[in-house]
């Protein structure tokens, strides 16, 4: 059995956990988020590769994905972003949900729980 690790660990919480093989990721939202959706789903993109990288892993390792959208009139445009960066044939299970997020200017949320 590997140990647990942990990345990025504040007061209320952990960016990312790594264990058994498993890395378990935060929710990632955008840093600049004047962005509009497509430019947010590129930054929260971005960073999730950055802490698989760090953890281990890498996009075509993705065992399951969840997306909030604080408006489901931006499913197209973010499915145009994701799709541009997911590996084909490796995409992963996903959930795509409409949710009222911490910050009233992010768009969108993701979650990932991928293979190292």
């Amino acid at each position: 059995m590997t140990p647990l690790q942990r990345f990025d660990v504040g007061p209320r919480m952990s960016e990312m956990a790594v264990h058994n093989g498993v890395a378990y990721l935060a929710g990632q939202v955008a840093g600049d988020a004047t962005q509009d959706v497509g430019g947010q789903t590129r930054q929260v993109l971005a960073a999730i590769d950055a802490l698989l990288a760090r953890g281990g892993s890498d996009k075509s390792k993705i065992l399951r994905a969840q997306i909030f959208l604080t408006d489901l009139a931006d499913f197209a445009a973010m499915n145009a972003v994701w799709e541009a960066w997911v590996v084909p044939g490796h995409t992963p299970p996903r959930a795509t949900v409409q949710a009222a997020l911490a910050k009233p200017q992010w768009k969108i949320e993701i979650v990932v729980t991928a293979a190292v």
